[in-house]
Formats: structure tokens, sequence, C-alpha cells
């Protein structure tokens, strides 16, 4: 059996998860305590971009990097990654003198992989170690693979690694890659593992890795604290205790442990990773996991939506996230056009001469509900909720553009409901209005309901409306709602989803006049009327 080395990459690949913002500090820190783990080998940080930030684990050229990694334990090997989507200018990278990186891991996609060889030559050329780093392995054929470990068995390097970058090679696959790759790389090159945990897969296919005893030495990449984008890495700390358990090795945990405690916690419990619905739906439809992001921050799918979605985005797109993409594909989802005339007809029937009192779920509710229902007992408004049934204040209408919310609502009220085209699932309501009429052309704010109601109001010929507990969004998530069972975060956009809104609110005051009831932090008076 060949030696098995481990490979931290929580700096670089765990810096998915922060936008790689640890803080010089802890950049330091932790490159120091993960020395004394005892693992082999340590990813400092991504190598790219034109600007160094001290706080941040990206490095424009080698001479910033060196700046953290101080005195190298000569115990480890200190390592670089570098992606040939945007790779450094070779200028970049002086000749290998020993006091930065020792290796250097060239990352690339199969439509790549020409640049990619010339890139690792020229590297080698300069005296580093390389590591060729095949994105996306499971998107090769065998034909493919074989070929592209065939090219660069010529520059001998020193690894070659299968890459799971969606986290969906499950273990059948996953040995047949292992087997493919150990047959046909050159003898004395290393093989490697990176993996992500979108099918919890990640632990079982590196123990199956190291079970295998190959002859040929192995890296298996791992994290602290699994710390990595979406479902995240596989965890350091489990597969370091592995392998002590079962291999003779003598990973320290400890200092694994205090990494955790000292410089992940804060970060996690602000911005978590592991194993999550979303995640698993982008993995087994085979998409890009930021699909997976875009579509949880929207926050308005059921599962079976959210899926259907997903499969069906066209399979030359799934592996390769954009936000133009997913803004389209997303609101080519929703607009699910119907002839809304006669719903409109009748609803302007209904509302057309009287009072409109619209209720958000915001905690003002709860704070004015004295003042709010003073004012219903004087005006006696129509009142329309917005995706809550707001018992507390007798609506008589409900409108609803949300599936998950109003799947809450259906049993719990007497009132009208309308609801948008969008919601395919919704199969009890009285009125349903066309999604794109109504929908902002925002991305963020595509299916916000104010804003939506606001325009269907519009549509219906109405001159001005009172609104209560419109709110608006806060940094502080838990005053956002009226109704805790309604809490979404997007404390972490509150202020973007704010001036999109108010920006929406200005345009529509100009012909709707707007009159709230309780406090707004939407901005909605235009400069003349202040």
């Amino acid at each position: 059996m060949g030696q098995v080395y481990l490979l931290d990459c929580t700096l670089r690949d765990g810096g998915y998860v922060n936008d790689w913002r640890f803080g010089k500090d802890t950049i330091k820190g932790f490159v120091k305590k993960i020395a004394k783990t005892g693992i082999e080998m340590c990813e400092v940080g991504f190598l790219k971009g034109d600007s160094f930030d001290e706080d941040r684990a990206v490095f424009p050229d080698l001479e910033s990097l060196k700046s953290m990694i101080g005195v190298k334990d000569k115990k480890m090997l200190y390592v670089g990654m570098l992606d040939m989507s945007a790779p450094l200018p070779l200028d970049r990278i002086p000749p290998y003198d020993g006091s930065s990186v020792d290796m250097i891991r060239v990352i690339f996609k199969k439509n790549k992989i020409e640049e990619a060889y010339e890139y690792c030559k020229a590297i080698q050329e300069l005296g580093y170690q390389i590591s060729v780093n095949f994105v996306g392995t499971d998107m090769y054929s065998d034909v493919e693979f074989v070929e592209g470990i065939e090219k660069f068995n010529t520059l001998n390097p020193y690894a070659m690694a299968i890459v799971d970058s969606f986290g969906l090679i499950k273990r059948k696959h996953f040995l047949r890659l292992v087997y493919l790759a150990d047959n046909n790389m050159a003898p004395g090159v290393t093989l490697g593992y990176h993996a992500h945990n979108n099918l919890q897969q990640a632990f079982g296919n590196a123990e199956a890795l190291v079970e295998m005893n190959l002859k040929r030495n192995l890296i298996v990449d791992a994290c602290v604290f699994g710390m990595g984008r979406g479902a995240g890495n596989l965890n350091l700390e489990l597969f370091a205790e592995y392998m002590n358990e079962n291999y003779d090795t003598h990973y320290k945990i400890e200092p694994m442990l205090e990494i955790m405690d000292e410089y992940l916690n804060d970060i996690y419990r602000k911005r978590f990773w592991g194993y999550s619905l979303p995640f698993y739906l982008s993995a087994s439809t085979g998409c890009h996991p930021n699909y997976a992001i875009y579509l949880a921050e929207k926050d308005t799918l059921p599962v079976k939506a959210f899926n259907e979605l997903l499969c069906s985005i066209p399979k030359e797109k799934k592996a390769k996230f954009s936000k133009e993409d997913a803004e389209y594909y997303y609101r080519e989802y929703q607009e699910n056009y119907i002839d809304d005339k006669d719903a409109l007809d009748a609803l302007a029937s209904e509302l057309g001469n009287r009072e409109i009192l619209i209720l958000a779920p915001g905690k003002s509710l709860v704070e004015q509900e004295k003042q709010i229902q003073e004012y219903r007992k004087k005006v006696h408004p129509l009142v329309i909720a917005l995706n809550f049934a707001a018992e507390k204040f007798e609506p008589d209408y409900i409108f609803s553009s949300n599936m998950r919310r109003y799947a809450k609502i259906q049993g719990k009220t007497s009132a009208k409901c309308i609801t948008t085209s969008n919601m395919k699932d919704c199969k009890v309501t009285d009125y349903v209005v066309n999604f794109s009429s109504y929908a902002s052309k925002e991305p963020e704010i595509i299916d916000n309901s104010g804003i939506m109601v606001l325009k269907l109001l519009l549509a219906l010929g109405i001159k001005k409306v009172h609104i209560a507990g419109m709110d608006g969004y806060s940094a502080q998530q838990s005053i956002n709602y009226y109704d805790s069972n309604l809490e979404y975060d997007f404390s972490n956009v509150a202020e973007k989803r704010n001036q999109l809104i108010s920006e929406e609110m200005k345009e529509i005051n100009k012909v709707l006049k707007l009159e709230f009831l309780t406090p707004t932090a939407y901005e909605f008076t235009s400069d003349e009327e202040k």
C-alpha cells in the first residue's frame, strides 16, 4: 500500500463561504496550527486576482502568499491553487526557492485542458511540484479521462486528482474513476481525491479509496469542520481520526478542534454550511450548487417545484452557473401565463369603489394593532392580507404569490383568495392572476407580494390604498415578521431589498397614492413630494 497524505484546503475551498475573508491573524494562526496536526499538506489559499488584501486568503502573486506563511514547517508541504479560468500571469510566479509554496495545484474544466497542459509545463520548469486537478471529473467520458491522464503523464506531475465538483459521485462511479486513473497514470504519480458533500458521499468515497490498498500514493483533500460552499467538504478532523484508528497514523486532532473553536465557529453561525435539501436537489439533478443557493435565497418554491425547475434546466447549462441564466430559468418557470381578464373584471367590480387596506406580515401589526383596528372600525375598508391568514384582522381577501406560504393559509380563512399563476400546485382559490403582469423586473424581488399586489391594484384602477405591516427588511432577522412562522432570512440582503422595493414604490406612488398606517423602512415619496 502506498502512503496516504491528507491535504487541508480550508483556507482555499472553505473560503467560498466567506469570500476568503478570514482575517490576517486567522490565516497566519491557521497555517501554524494546521502544521501541529501532523497532516502532510496545507493549501494556504487561492492564487488569483490582481490586488492583495491581507485579510483574504486570495493572493495575486507568490510574494503576498509568502507573507502569510511565516517560518515553514519542514514536515509539511505548502500548497497554492490556481484556476485555468483565470490563471495568474506566469511573470508573477518566480523560480522556486522554497520560501513560498512548494506545490501549485492547477484546476481546469475539460475545455481548458490544452491551456492547462502548457501552463503546468511552465510552472514545472520554474521548479514547483504540480498537481493536475480534473474539475468535474464525472463529466469526462472514460475515453476523455484516460486521454487527459495520458497527456499529463508526459509531464510526470507530482499528482493528478479526481475532483467531485458538484458532490454527486457515488461509490460505484467513483471506484470506476479510481480504477481508470490508477491503471493509466504513470508509475510514481500520486492520485488525489477532492470531494464535496452534497450527497454525503465524501467520507465513504475517501474511505473506499484508502481501503483499495493501491500501490501508488494518495492525497485526500479535507477541510476542518467540513467548511465549504453549500453542503461543505470532507471533514478533516473526522477523516484524520479514521486514519488514526485504522492505519496507525498519529494525526493530532486537538489543534483541529482549536481551529474550529477559535476561527471557524463564528463564521459557521453567520454563514451555515452542511447538508441541506437544496444542495441534495442540485446534486441529484446534476446542477451546479450555485443554482441551489440562488433558488434557496428566493425561498418561494416548495420542494416539488424546486426540483422541477432544476430538472428543467437544459443539460448543457446545468454544470455552468451564471446568475443571468438562473434568473432566466426562475422567471421562465414562474411565468406561467394565463389570461386573467375575467378575474380582473370581477375584482374591479368588487374593489373599485371601496377604501382598501393592505396588511403585510410585519411586526408593526402587533405593535400598532390598536390603531389599525380603530382605522378599520372608522373607515370599514376592504382588507387584503399578503401571504398570511391575519385572523385578528378578518381580511376580505388574501393575496398570495408564494405556494409555501399559501399552503399554510388554506383551511384557516374564509377570505377570498387571489393567487398568481406561478403557483402550479394551487388547487383551491377564487381568482388567479397572471404572474408576469405584476412581477418586478428586478430579479431579487421578482415575486415580492407587496409590489405585486400594488401593481394589481394599479391595473384595477385603484387610486389610493392604506398599508400596514409593510415594515421593510432588517439586518436583524428576528424583527422582520409579525408571526415567527413566516420568517425567512433576508438579513444579509436587507438593505438592497429595501432599496429596490423603495424604487418600485416611488413609481407606483405616482399613480396609486400610498398611505402607511405603520412605520416603514421604504422611502416611496419623490423629492418633489418631500
